[in-house]
């Protein structure tokens, strides 16, 4: 066959097509949206007539459609266009969303990835994730409903989550025979709620995702509406990587790539601006400086890359860069602090406790991170600030919060890729929170460690000894002080330099101010913390002994001190012998319900994994075990 032959010619030409077709797909934008709104508006429904009107469904898949809308047998429809989307066997039997369902479809113009989010307000957080990563939101009404507390909800909370385009859609026009009377009031009840909030601007639509109206089509059933069909607008809004291009240029390494001794490039998902060969950037949070020579991709080098792009940069020196450090151009650098004030969507069944650590994770950056009690928690349904001490289940509040080093920032209303951030919970690596980054407080940068010319090492070497933190953990009741003093009393015949922090002394003065919740006492531990760390900066052995029954503070308080100076002795006792004992009278108190959030009653204790020492009390007396913890620190 020669290539004047007609068949390949024709073969040719259908590569070409091909080809040309595949180019076309591959520059097409992408849109993210959600569709969001109460129980039971019809956001599923919605959604599978988009995919059944994109020709998005196959014939198998069509088919089970129907088998599963005969089964289902709901308000009489032939189709139910909400089983393409509701995907979890529970979903399909109570006729409702729980998880984000996420799903891809495309049509000449776009592509699409679209996440149906839950109506149900207990599934608030799955809202969030799906809302996280959108460019649109749609805001679904039930047109015989009208606005209500879940539509402001939802459309709170994608405002606060930095999605500005929002189409208000009014559906089930059918329902209400397509009256323009009542579409008005309701776009006006809702225009009204719209601007309390701070949405300057929405699109209104009537629509029936069940019927088809205003969908992909005109409909004739709204001659008064002259707007554009959803599918329209889909198509034609600006999406936030194309306003990304125009912010300044930003880049969280994710890796370093090394593939030999010849080449050290830098890798990452561009989040904001444009790059290009020869523009002179700087590394943070380290300020170092240098010029890019090469954007390198998979399919060759570019001439610029901009937001949304992933790439690989390399430099013309040889900068110090790691993951997790932020590339940016040198003349316009991004912040950097370790003090933020900032808006926390809480996700987890536990509350939140102010003063815990958690791991704070911001685009490639991960640091460790201390929640402190909430300024207010907002009424989503009012927008009441109320005051809280702490934030439970899809609770949403403004607090301060401290990380253990400088994270490279911006405010998320300027940049969600820098500016949004979730927390995880240490022990668990749970996802406990979402959080959107106001702003840096003035005292990240105004206050200052002030250098001391006496070292801690001298210090310790004026006492001749070693300082550590001997902290003793366990139930109330299972010895901690007798131990700790007879420690003492053997140290203080050694001439060694020591002292005791005992639970109930402390909250005497420095601590009088704590209860027993599971937040103060996390306080509780955390200002013991910070005077033991003071004290082991003097050169002392500090002795502790705290129930401190949370592993996260323990482990928080380790942290703070220098390798190897902590030493978790767990005073092993069980509750039965410990409540046996009850000296102070306190178990007894608490199992008549005078004594509450005592631990090991109605409040948990969390025995240490790994200790340094495990004393078991039924085993050995005060006095040996007090010999095995010198042995220990003292070999």
């Amino acid at each position: 066959m020669t290539a004047q032959d007609p068949i390949y010619q024709t073969d040719a030409l259908i590569a070409e097509d091909i080809d040309a077709y595949l180019e076309q797909h591959r520059n097409k934008t992408l849109l993210r949206f959600i569709t969001c709104g109460s129980v039971d508006d019809g956001k599923s429904t919605l959604i599978g007539r988009l995919l059944y009107d994109s020709k998005m469904i196959f014939e198998d898949q069509f088919a089970a459609l129907e088998a599963d809308s005969k089964r289902v047998g709901t308000q009489g429809q032939e189709i139910d266009f909400a089983l393409l989307v509701d995907g979890l066997a529970a979903e399909r039997e109570q006729g409702i969303t729980i998880d984000v369902a996420y799903r891809f479809f495309a049509t000449e113009k776009r592509k699409f990835i679209v996440a149906d989010t839950p109506g149900h307000e207990q599934y608030t957080r799955n809202m969030v994730t799906g809302a996280s990563t959108a460019d649109l939101a749609v805001i679904l009404i039930d047109a015989r409903k009208g606005v209500l507390t879940q539509t402001r909800r939802h459309s709170y909370l994608a405002h606060l989550l930095g999605i500005r385009n929002l189409v208000l859609a009014v559906n089930k026009m059918d329902l209400i025979g397509y009256d323009q009377a009542k579409y008005d009031a309701i776009v006006a009840d809702y225009r009204a709620f719209a601007e309390s909030i701070g949405i300057d601007a929405f699109t209104p639509m009537p629509i029936s995702g069940f019927k088809g109206d205003n969908i992909t089509s005109r409909s004739p059933n709204t001659p008064w509406y002259d707007g554009l069909t959803l599918m329209e607008h889909l198509e034609s809004v600006a999406v936030d990587s194309e306003a990304d291009r125009a912010k300044p240029f930003r880049m969280p390494v994710q890796w370093v790539n090394r593939p030999n001794l010849d080449f050290r490039g830098f890798s990452g998902l561009i989040a904001s601006g444009t790059v290009k060969p020869g523009d002179a950037i700087r590394v943070l949070p380290s300020g170092k400086t240098s010029e890019i020579t090469r954007i390198v991709t998979f399919d060759g080098d570019l001439e610029e890359a901009g937001a949304g792009q992933s790439v690989t940069l390399t430099f013309k020196d040889e900068v110090d860069c790691s993951r997790g450090d932020v590339i940016a151009l040198a003349a316009d650098p991004p912040q950097a602090a370790d003090q933020f004030e900032a808006t926390i969507v809480w996700m987890a069944d536990e509350e939140m406790l102010p003063g815990r650590a958690y791991w704070l994770k911001l685009g490639t950056q991960t640091v460790s991170a201390t929640v402190q009690a909430p300024k207010y928690q907002i009424n989503v349904n009012t927008m009441e600030h109320l005051a809280a001490k702490t934030l439970e289940l899809n609770a949403i509040g403004v607090a301060n919060f401290t990380t253990d080093r400088p994270i490279v920032f911006e405010a998320y209303d300027d940049n969600r890729q820098l500016g949004g951030f979730i927390l995880i919970d240490k022990f668990t690596n749970a996802t406990v929170a979402a959080g959107m980054i106001h702003f840096s407080l003035r005292r990240a940068q105004n206050v200052h460690w002030q250098a001391t010319d006496i070292s801690r090492e001298q210090r310790a070497g004026l006492m001749r000894q070693k300082p550590a933190v001997l902290w003793f953990t366990g139930l109330s009741g299972a010895g901690k002080s007798t131990i700790a003093n007879l420690v003492e009393q053997k140290l203080a015949r050694m001439n060694r330099h020591t002292f005791l922090l005992d639970g109930d002394n402390v909250r005497h003065g420095l601590n009088k101010d704590l209860g027993f919740t599971d937040a103060d006492r996390v306080e509780n531990i955390r200002r013991v913390g910070e005077v033991a760390r003071l004290m082991t900066d003097a050169g002392l052995i500090v002795i502790t002994a705290f129930i401190s029954p949370f592993g996260a503070e323990r482990e928080l308080v380790r942290s703070m001190m220098a390798e190897g100076e902590f030493i978790e002795i767990f005073i092993d006792t069980s509750l039965a012998d410990a409540e046996q004992r009850d000296v102070k009278g306190l178990y007894a108190k608490a199992r008549s319900g005078q004594l509450k959030n005592f631990t090991g009653i109605d409040s948990p204790y969390e025995p240490p994994e790994h200790p340094e020492l495990r004393i078991d009390t039924a085993v050995m007396t005060p006095d040996e075990a007090a010999d095995l913890i010198i042995k220990r620190l003292i070999p």
